[in-house]
């Protein structure tokens, strides 16, 4: 009772000193997310008597755009963090490593930390939407009123829960007060998830509108709800939040890791950097399935809709996307392979020729799908050539192409984790041989299976290739992680540690390539969300509320990448913010003079994959 009665207490305090908070989460409770409205510009119908108010200098739109831009890259952390933050408490809670409990406590001080800054700007954004878009919120809440009202209570849940997760967290660490904070941090999840996908379908009633049935509200409600891309978007998102939760919490780790003053610190902040590149090499992978299958019921809904994005004026915004996405592969697999030759003694010869290999494959794969279907050139140019197509180079321009080399880095990045995870390890089953025989084999069959029906699809109907063959390569890149995994972890149970893991000896350029990354998907992010809201070109709500304003054009690529890099920067400086407020107290606490209760010593921090069992066991 006393620590429960401490815990409202400090509830109750930590709102009443949050006044930036207490006040966007009644400006909030209307609006957290609507990103597709950043380019929105006037309704087409609705009883409000004014369409639109502009503002002067920047314009309504951009406004809109920057602030949304920011508030869903906010939201993307928020909901994000929360996830590998209880999963790490739950492993630690399970091992009885405090390390994980540590992490996943620094997890959540950056969380709390970036929550008041979410709010506020779902508040700044509610406020700017009504004013310069009455018509088209007028109409949106006609019929979403409901969902309005199940979204504040699901916001005041989260809030409650987040306070008393993150301000209880050294009340309750031990027995049942420790299963009852686990819970709290479940339920967080569970909260956020829904927070999540509500405000997706007022976004995706945009893009897929549908009939919406007479009856209740709440029936009318349900019905724009169930919209053909609510799904796709909310799997989409919820992984895209996990890796740009985990990226950036790695860019933190590692910008810590490079100012670490000491020995502790360094290999603390070389753990934790390891741990964001998983969460975010993890998420990752199954993003562009993901994306796949969004690009597929957009089709299906409407195929002008998806020829506009993959065929029209935006497909070069695909091209943007393979680069960034490229680099982003690139750095992670550099991370791993850092992380070979500098925390696993000896192993740098040993893997260089793989690493090698995995290089040039990526690097080849990249080309392949920057290359693009049609090129920019003269009259001249395309004379010669005899079109816009290069006769060489519009070979890869394709999506069969595109499709075989993104599943091939997949695979490509899968296999440099799992070799990470093997290095320093020297199998002992006696099925050892049997098992990697195994491995090799579908690893072998898969990569020709994938490349093979690439190439088949260049000779059958679009509908076969999209339907069939494409969705199959997927589904052998699933099962090959699904079978190797498994594999590799039973074989790494009985295998012996031949070489330590050594911790905080990464050089400077492992932090930076953390940052990198993290900066990588942020790009990638705001790159997308103008895809979608600018496939609905000059409408509102696609095919039922047209935009007949000033706005009443989809940005051209150039003025749409300046004021993407310029929302990626304003983001980097709210996070780098944020960072410096979270390391406020650790600055305050003064340079760590030993070790606390519980912490371990010099050298202990093993990775999650890859570690000692013998350190491991320390406490």
């Amino acid at each position: 009772m006393i620590h429960q009665r401490g815990i409202v207490q400090r509830l109750v305090r930590s709102v009443a000193e949050s006044p930036a908070a207490l006040a966007a989460i009644g400006a909030t409770c209307g609006l957290l997310s609507l990103p597709d409205l950043s380019l929105a510009a006037d309704a087409g119908g609705g009883s409000a008597a004014v369409a639109y108010r502009d503002v002067p200098g920047i314009g309504s739109r951009n406004l809109v755009w920057i602030i949304a831009q920011l508030h869903l890259l906010l939201a993307g952390f928020v909901l994000g963090v929360p996830i590998f933050a209880w999963l790490c408490e739950v492993v630690g809670w399970k091992s009885g490593e405090k390390r994980y409990d540590k992490l996943a406590k620094e997890f959540t001080k950056l969380l709390s930390s970036a929550y008041s800054t979410t709010a506020l700007f779902g508040g700044i954004l509610l406020f700017i939407l009504i004013g310069a878009y009455p018509k088209l919120m007028a109409y949106l809440s006609d019929i979403f009123f409901p969902s309005f009202m199940v979204y504040c209570a699901l916001f005041l849940l989260e809030t409650a829960t987040l306070y008393m997760y993150w301000y209880g967290w050294d009340a309750m660490s031990e027995g049942r007060s420790k299963v009852f904070h686990i819970f709290l941090g479940f339920m967080l999840n569970v909260f956020a998830f829904f927070i999540m996908i509500i405000p997706n379908s007022w976004a995706t009633f945009q893009a897929s509108p549908v009939v919406i049935a007479e009856g209740s509200d709440m029936a009318r409600a349900w019905a724009a709800t169930w919209n053909p891309t609510w799904w796709p978007v909310n799997i989409h998102r919820l992984i895209a939040n996990v890796v740009l939760g985990g990226y950036i919490c790695g860019a933190y780790a590692g910008i810590r890791y490079l100012s670490a003053k000491g020995p502790e610190e360094r290999e603390h902040y070389d753990w934790m950097g390891y741990v964001g590149n998983f969460i975010g090499v993890f998420g990752l992978l199954p993003l562009p399935f993901a994306g796949y299958w969004l690009m597929r019921e957009i089709y299906q809904y409407n195929q002008q809709m998806g020829i506009t994005l993959m065929g029209g004026f935006l497909s070069w915004l695909f091209i943007l996307q393979a680069m960034l996405i490229g680099v982003l592969f690139l750095g992670s697999n550099y991370y791993f392979w850092l992380g070979i030759t500098h925390r696993i003694p000896g192993s740098e010869l040993k893997y260089r020729r793989p690493m090698l290999a995995m290089l040039i494959i990526l690097l080849l794969c990249l080309g392949v799908w920057m290359t693009p279907h049609s090129l920019v050139a003269s009259l001249e140019e395309a004379r010669k050539m005899g079109g816009t197509h290069h006769p060489l180079l519009g070979v890869f321009g394709v999506m069969s192409a595109k499709m075989t080399v993104s599943n091939l880095m997949i695979l490509v990045t899968f296999m440099s984790f799992i070799m990470y995870w093997r290095a320093g390890k020297e199998d002992t089953a006696t099925w050892a041989k049997l098992a990697k025989a195994v491995m090799g084999g579908v690893l072998v069959i898969a990569g020709l299976v994938v490349m093979v029906l690439g190439v088949w699809g260049y000779f059958v109907p679009a509908i076969v290739r999209i339907n069939y063959f494409s969705t199959s390569q997927v589904l052998i890149v699933i099962f090959v992680m699904l079978t190797i995994t498994p594999l590799t972890a039973l074989l790494l149970k009985s295998a012996k540690t031949t070489t330590e893991m050594v911790w905080g000896k990464m050089p400077p350029r492992a932090g930076y390539s953390l940052v990198l990354n993290a900066i990588m998907v942020i790009l990638l992010m705001t790159l997308m969300g103008y895809a979608r809201s600018s496939s609905r070109v000059h409408w509102h709500v696609y095919g039922v509320m047209r935009d007949s304003s000033q706005y009443a054009f989809s940005p051209a690529l150039g003025y749409a990448a300046a004021l993407m890099a310029a929302n990626t920067f304003f983001f980097c400086m709210i996070v780098a913010f944020i960072f410096w407020v979270a390391t406020m107290g650790d600055k305050a606490k003064g340079p760590k003079g030993g070790q606390e209760k519980g912490d371990l010593g010099h050298g202990a921090l093993p990775a999650m994959a890859g570690g000692s069992p013998t350190l491991d066991k320390q406490s």
